[in-house]
């Protein structure tokens, strides 16, 4: 069998590996989005094989730079199963028709496209789906549950495990037979940490022989030393209060904002910062948040207990959600000491974007950063200590507060990934394939899984292919 790696090589976003059986049969694991810079090249092709050969998807999660191709992958022919948990099915459903949203939007600013529709049709094809593909998209899904075995082909096994960065993510674990031989292939998809807020912490995958492993953090480890709730009080006690100024929170519409909100809550908002408003301004993130209650059952421990406890764990007196694009505009006006959390997380698009152009030269204002930016996207450009960022075309100087933490990523760390990488047998893994992480990120994970015992660890290009 071979192994090609079609997205995150070298890069964090586009996740995409086909599998392809000596027989003919192929798996690909995630169709997702690619945000990074080399999707503006002349030459990109967000779907670069033949999509009608594809016999099998699996996806791990619902986050667009996983699955945000899918539905051009159905327009181009698949004619498979997409085969997932039941909550990445419903964030699935939300994120891409939130994207095909967004790309209408695109196609309808060009004024060429309502004189002629093969320019729609070419827009499309170059990976500017709509909500039609969405849906026909979804008609291939079939959801399926953590820790159970499932008997895909006479020839095919697939087990997912909980991977505990986002409702609904997955570890995938495919068992082969071909040749009268058996093998065992591991996905790691994105690994989350352990004691984080809302989810169950990482489940252990089992010995493989072949693991496909991310590195989104394999070079660093979380600084953060006090908790989210003692993070988030601190630096709302310090604009809002001692500056009386405003915090701007660019928050993932999916996954980060429903854990902020959630700590939020546990903090007793209103009776620890009095009339101070919190302002929602996501309405993809309200709708997610609906998911997140829908699958409490699926949350961890803590979480389950607060619910059964206060109800509703994503809302508080002070939470104010904001429905539509002027009332989001009005928040500019608003002139006491607020908190405004709102997407996209990587400040590519959105109603942020508004927020931080009106904001980034108030010097009584706090940016806070609380999740990771693709290199090349706005958000890398919002750090500490920076004099300008770049947006919508313009250089604007900054006089805000920069602040970033680490405390609400959904990552793991370096330390994670080795403990995670650890639990495989040094003597029987035969390959180790690097993914999903910046290229200085790989090479320093590389370096460290080779000091304690592992061989094989492979750094790949886009587009190789390796027989396993």
């Amino acid at each position: 069998m071979f192994l090609t790696i079609w997205g995150a090589a070298k890069q964090v976003t586009g996740s995409m590996h086909l599998l392809e059986l000596a027989n003919g049969y192929k798996i690909l694991i995630d169709c997702g989005a690619d945000f990074s810079n080399q999707s503006f090249k002349q030459d990109y092709d967000p779907i670069p094989f033949d999509a009608s050969q594809i016999n099998l998807v699996v996806l791990t999660h619902a986050h667009l730079d996983h699955s945000g191709n899918i539905p051009l992958l159905v327009q181009r022919g698949f004619k498979g199963n997409i085969l997932s948990t039941a909550a990445t099915l419903d964030l699935s459903k939300l994120l891409l028709s939130d994207y095909a949203s967004i790309n209408k939007t695109k196609l309808l600013s060009n004024p060429k496209v309502k004189k002629s529709a093969a320019l729609v049709n070419a827009l499309i094809d170059a990976g500017m789906y709509l909500e039609k593909q969405v849906d026909e998209a979804l008609t291939h899904f079939i959801s399926v549950e953590y820790n159970k075995l499932y008997q895909v082909t006479d020839f095919l096994k697939l087990t997912l495990y909980n991977a505990g960065h986002l409702l609904g993510a997955a570890m995938v674990v495919l068992e082969v037979e071909e040749n009268g031989k058996r093998k065992k292939i591991g996905f790691s998809g994105d690994i989350g940490r352990n004691n984080y807020p809302l989810l169950e912490d990482p489940a252990i995958m089992p010995e493989v022989d072949v693991l496909i492993c991310e590195t989104t953090y394999g070079n660093r480890v979380h600084t953060a030393t006090s908790s989210p709730q003692e993070e988030i009080d601190k630096i709302i006690y310090e604009t809002c209060i001692k500056k009386s100024g405003r915090l701007i929170i660019p928050a993932f519409s999916i996954g980060r904002t429903q854990t902020l909100l959630y700590v939020l809550n546990k903090l007793n908002f209103k009776s620890k910062f009095g009339k101070i408003k919190v302002f929602a301004d996501s309405p993809l993130a309200r709708e997610g948040t609906k998911i997140y209650q829908k699958y409490i059952a699926s949350l961890n421990s803590e979480a389950k207990e607060s619910y059964q406890e206060k109800g509703n764990i994503f809302d508080f007196d002070n939470l104010i959600d904001i429905f539509n694009f002027k009332d989001s505009k009005a928040i500019s006006n608003y002139a006491q000491p607020c908190v405004i959390v709102s997407s996209s997380g990587m400040i590519t698009g959105g109603r942020i974007q508004h927020h931080i152009q009106k904001n980034i030269n108030n010097p009584y204002c706090t940016i806070l950063t609380i999740g990771y930016s693709a290199e090349g996207t706005p958000g890398a450009q919002i750090v500490p200590d920076t004099n300008s960022i770049r947006l919508a075309g313009k250089d604007i100087p900054v006089a805000a507060r920069i602040v970033k933490t680490d405390v609400f990523s959904g990552h793991a760390d370096k330390n994670d990934l080795i403990n995670f990488v650890g639990m495989q047998n040094k003597a029987t893994l035969e390959k180790v394939f690097l993914v999903h992480g910046e290229e200085e990120s790989m090479l320093h994970f590389q370096t460290t899984l080779h000091e304690i015992g592992y061989r094989n660890i492979i750094i790949p290009e886009k587009g190789q292919a390796w027989e396993l």
